[in-house]
């Protein structure tokens, strides 16, 4: 017969919020503690389980793979618990909160989200640059992250979402100066076109192609890539985009491809999550309409 006493609910309830938010700060804001009391809460744990459960790190806590396991044991049961006791039957669950870059997601993924809206799904949408929505990710502000790149370490869940590949373009009328002329050479006195000044698209994109570093500086910097092709279409210079953004224009010929390499540079975009996933049921369903989506392009 087992005598030890029954683990405590609120102590659970405290371990699997830092688990998913990889942060005992994050945890205490979800919670309405104090970081003392969550830190006191997770090591009683830890104690009554004869181990600890998360690596302390600067910017936040790893789960031990024991921990892992825990998580996947409790999570459904607070879930359904949580369910059970707190808040409106009626209410239905909270927004998915979706983070991503604002270009892929509003071309690509959003009209794709239209559908799970209309019936009655709610997202919270934010955009911004890969690193800064990961650390936000880690501590339990999104649900979902877009990355453009594979987040390191244990604490979060990444899966490859689409392969984005570069072009490099230019407006009809720099095409047709351009014709014959043998690049990257050609393009010297073409005005150069992106969205932060270090060109950091178009230096990849010479790297790869070219094998040689572009030793030019930026004629104009749009810190929205949908700005660059509007900017590019309409005259102002060349640029390289990822050919998801400009195959409207490349299709209509309001831009032209300037070249075709063999081996054009490609970066892969990951959908990224907390291992333990999301207690929001809707979560999985706006996951699968990204990865369809992503994956019909």
């Amino acid at each position: 017969m087992n005598d030890r006493p029954a683990l405590d609910l609120n102590l659970l309830r405290t371990f699997l919020a830092v688990h998913r938010s990889g942060s005992f700060t994050a945890a205490a804001q979800q919670l309405g503690l104090s970081q003392s009391t969550v830190t006191a809460q997770v090591r009683a744990l830890e104690e009554r389980l004869g181990g600890p459960l998360f690596e302390r790190r600067a910017r936040g806590a790893a789960p031990l793979p024991h921990a892992d396991a825990l998580a996947a044991r409790v999570a459904g049961p607070l879930d359904a618990l949580a369910g059970t006791t707190g808040g409106s039957p009626d209410a239905g669950p909270e927004p998915v909160r979706l983070a991503g870059p604002a270009e892929f997601l509003g071309t690509v993924l959003l009209p794709a989200l239209a559908p799970l809206v209309a019936d009655g799904v709610r997202i919270e949408v934010t955009t911004g640059l890969t690193d800064p929505l990961l650390t936000a990710l880690r501590a339990g502000q999104h649900d979902l992250v877009v990355a453009t790149q594979r987040p390191r370490g244990r604490t979060l869940y990444a899966e490859p979402l689409a392969d984005e590949e570069f072009v490099l373009v230019a407006a009809p009328a720099w095409a047709d100066r351009l014709a014959g002329r043998e690049l990257p050479g050609a393009l010297d006195r073409v005005p150069p076109v992106g969205y932060a000044a270090d060109l950091p698209i178009l230096r990849r994109y010479w790297r790869h192609v070219f094998d040689r570093r572009l030793q030019t500086a930026a004629a104009l910097t749009v810190p929205d890539l949908r700005g660059v092709l509007a900017a590019v279409t309409a005259g102002a210079g060349w640029t390289v985009l990822p050919s998801y953004l400009c195959r409207a224009e490349l299709a209509s010929g309001a831009l032209r491809v300037l070249h075709h390499p063999e081996d054009p540079p490609i970066n892969t975009a990951y959908l990224v999550q907390r291992p333990t996933g999301s207690a929001n049921p809707h979560t999985a369903l706006v996951r699968k309409r990204l990865l369809a989506a992503a994956r019909a392009q």
